[in-house]
This record gives C-alpha cells, structure tokens and sequence, in this order.
C-alpha cells in the first residue's frame, strides 16, 4: 500500500493542503506558474504552508523540514563537528567523513574500505573526530547519530561481529589502531547522539538512503 501524502499549493487555482494528488493537480493544472510541493506528513505540509514557497525552499535547500530546522536552530551546538558513514552493503563498500556543523564543511573523509560496515564506519568515523579534535588542541562536541558507535567508544571496543578477510584486512588494522588510541589518549570533549528524528539527517549524512 502507497504511502499517504500531503501536497500543499502555494499558487493556483485554489491554494491550502491538499490529501490527494488528484485534488491537487486540479488546483494546478494549467495554472501559469503554479507553487506546489508534496510531504509525508501533515506536520510537515502544515509547517511548510506557514511561510511562502520561496521561504520555504531557502530554507530547504538541504532538504530539511521547516520543523526540523526549527528544532535544531535551537537545541544543536553548531559550535562543534559531526561525524557520519556510508555503507553499500552489509557488509560492503563502506566509508566515513568528519563536517564542521555551522557551515557543513567537510574536515575529513576515509575510504572506501572494502568489506566494512556501517557501525565499523561510524565508530571510525568518532574516533577520528577525537583524535582530529585532540590534534588542534580542540574541546569542541562532537555529534554522532549511532547509539552503538558512541558506546563502542566509550568501552574502548570495536565489538563488531564482523570476520576479518584478505580484503577487510587493512580495515581491520584501522580498527585495531582507534581501539589502541582510545586506550592510550584521553578527551574533553562531549560526544553527543544527534536526534535525527527532531532535527532531520545530521550534516555528515552521504545523502544515500
């Protein structure tokens, strides 16, 4: 069964939120320069519908709810770096990369490893972060949206059930080295988990799902 949909009209015939394409491409439909755009909720239609369809895709331009930028305009520390990984596979072609939050500028970027997962990836991805932090003399948070990453750094243990291989091999050496610095190195630094559901994808996200 197709998901529902919420299709909000800007400009056209008749303006408002719509719960069928159908209604809405009635309210389009040969209307010259018609505004209209479809959501997965009715929050999201309803937040969209607040504000004018060339304020709405401003401040959209990543792809973000206006209620999640809302949110994490006022909940996130953009004071700080954030930490993602990408897998094609599980497992498979996997790789990580560091962002500085306020401006989205990627600071680091590894792989891809071959035979790797996404929980090795972001668990590489946090220690990275760490010691690139511990480097610059840095007490910055750092944020990542895996509960189980943040707790394999905080135990010091890659606890992954993956098989070591030829062709995972240099991974496995990877790991091997960040387990070793957790044990021989100690940081200020806060680690956070980001609340993907209230503040959308975090900034590091590849953009693969």
């Amino acid at each position: 069964m197709a998901k529902k949909k919420y299709y909000v009209v800007w400009k056209g015939h008749k303006t408002g939120i719509f719960t069928s394409w159908n209604i809405c491409k009635k309210a389009i439909d040969g209307f010259n320069g018609a505004q209209y755009k479809s959501f997965k909720s009715l929050a999201e239609a309803e937040d969209a519908f607040k504000v004018s369809f060339f304020e709405y895709k401003e401040n959209n331009k990543n792809g973000v709810p206006l209620f999640q930028l809302e949110k994490r305009a006022k909940e996130v520390n953009f004071d700080s770096i954030n930490t993602d990984a990408a897998c094609s596979g599980n497992p498979g072609k996997m790789e990580y990369r560091g962002v500085y939050t306020k401006t989205g500028k990627e600071i680091f970027k590894q792989g891809p490893f071959l035979e790797g997962t996404n929980n090795i990836g972001e668990f590489l991805a946090l220690v990275h972060g760490l010691a690139f932090l511990q480097q610059r003399k840095s007490n910055l948070p750092i944020y990542s949206d895996s509960r189980i990453a943040i707790g394999w750094v905080k135990k010091k243990c890659c606890n992954t059930k993956l098989q070591q291989t030829a062709k995972n091999k240099d991974l496995f050496q990877l790991v091997k080295r960040a387990e070793v610095w957790l044990h021989n190195n100690t940081y200020s630094n806060p680690i956070l988990k980001w609340n993907t559901k209230e503040w959308g994808e975090i900034p590091a996200d590849f953009g693969r799902k």
